[in-house]
């Protein structure tokens, strides 16, 4: 893969940076085993490293998958019983499952609480909570009585839903008209997992989940649209999940889905041209300062891609220096390079 060098591939391996997921495959002569980027095995001899671009290639190849780091499998991929789980959930918000319930389907509870707090930064049991909160938010909305709500949404006590409203929403149930919900999922892709916020509008966000900038996104999201963001289910998630399936299998070229991306007035527009880039064309920054009639505003369009909030759909990766280099990229530079090559290959 043209994209690194043979040394800069090397030199990925053994540092456990799962940001490198999906863009090359390490081969061990001496083993005949093939690895993802962040095996956390034993770095091996570099005269015994071949790199593959795929892992299809590593067993065409004659090479076998690695069982401590799974390559075969996407990385991060939601275990099987916890898509189950939050499925069920998602489906009846009301439902409170306990450690004891979690026992009997010979689940750990300490396994569960574990994915959670890694991968969504919070224990199981308060996603749950969340999730019931946010049903019993949609509720008052629509006109039930606080108290009605909070115990259709499985609270158990007034005063146990009125602690958890305010500390989630930051003031008392009776004002739930003052704040907007954002749903939120984690899903995975073959460049490693990401998350994704929708309002009732479209889509807020989409990024890779190491994204350094994350934190601050969620909270320029909460400020700008007077919003606390909570896991459930929102139509235009759905829709992402499918468009974005369909642009990494390379079916689909042009997203269709609602978005919803408050900015400044220059940073709406520098989205919206962006989105003019055709699939696997690039344009440089001054390019795109010419094209909003302001050729002196290259440095103010690339600060305008750095803060895009929706990875490929609004394609900042298509935009590259005068000079052709790749620079600058929220999901890491070499997710760029995968992308527009990926793109290329595709056309």
């Amino acid at each position: 893969m043209a994209n690194l060098s043979f040394q800069e591939k090397y030199d990925v391996i053994g540092s456990q940076d799962s940001s490198y997921e999906g863009i090359f495959i390490t081969g061990v002569k001496t083993t005949g085993i093939f690895c993802r980027p962040s095996c956390r095995a034993r770095k091996p001899r570099v005269e015994n490293v071949i790199f593959f671009d795929t892992a299809r290639i590593a067993l065409q190849h004659g090479f076998r998958p690695c069982k401590v780091c799974k390559p075969m499998e996407k990385l991060a991929e939601t275990p099987e019983y916890i898509k189950e789980i939050i499925n069920e959930l998602l489906q009846n918000p009301y439902l409170r499952i306990k450690d004891d319930d979690l026992v009997q389907r010979g689940i750990q509870p300490s396994q569960i609480r574990r994915w959670f707090k890694k991968h969504h930064n919070m224990t199981f049991h308060a996603y749950q909570r969340m999730l019931r909160i946010n049903t019993a938010y949609t509720s008052i909305n629509e006109g039930e009585t606080v108290i009605n709500s909070a115990f259709n949404s499985g609270f158990e006590s007034l005063s146990g839903f009125n602690e958890s409203y305010r500390t989630i929403f930051g003031g008392p149930p009776t004002s739930a008209n003052k704040k907007n919900v954002l749903n939120i999922i984690r899903f995975t892709t073959p460049l490693g997992p990401m998350f994704a916020c929708a309002s009732n509008q479209g889509l807020c966000l989409l990024e890779f989940t190491d994204r350094r900038m994350l934190e601050t996104e969620f909270k320029d999201l909460n400020k700008r649209l007077n919003a606390i963001i909570l896991p459930g289910e929102n139509n235009h998630l759905d829709q992402m999940q499918i468009e974005i399936q369909e642009y990494f299998q390379g079916s689909r070229k042009k997203f269709t889905i609602p978005l919803h991306t408050p900015g400044t007035n220059f940073q709406e527009k520098t989205w919206k041209n962006l989105m003019k880039i055709p699939y696997g064309e690039t344009r440089s920054y001054k390019q795109q300062a010419i094209a909003l009639g302001n050729f002196n505003a290259t440095r103010a369009v690339a600060s305008a891609n750095g803060k895009n909030r929706i990875s490929i759909i609004i394609p900042c990766h298509r935009v590259i220096g005068s000079d052709g280099s790749l620079t600058g990229y929220g999901g890491g530079l070499h997710r760029k390079k995968w992308l527009l090559e990926f793109e290329r290959s595709n056309l």
